[in-house]
């Protein structure tokens, strides 16, 4: 039987933590931050927890079951 294949997207994209959370980077910092305040480019640095919904199919992705 073959093998199940990580999706390389994902793993790209996505990390996850110790207890099994999906770390992403925010979204709306490719173009157009020159019209963004400082303290919202600063924020969308860093990286949040997926919710719920999103972190049960991005596990999927990374066959982290």
């Amino acid at each position: 039987m073959p093998k199940q294949k990580t999706n390389r997207s994902a793993k790209k994209r996505f990390k996850l933590t110790a207890k099994g959370k999906v770390k992403r980077p925010r979204a709306g910092k490719s173009h157009l931050m020159a019209s963004f305040n400082g303290k919202r480019v600063r924020k969308l640095r860093k990286t949040e927890i997926a919710s719920a919904g999103d972190a049960k199919v991005i596990r999927k992705m990374l066959l982290a079951d």
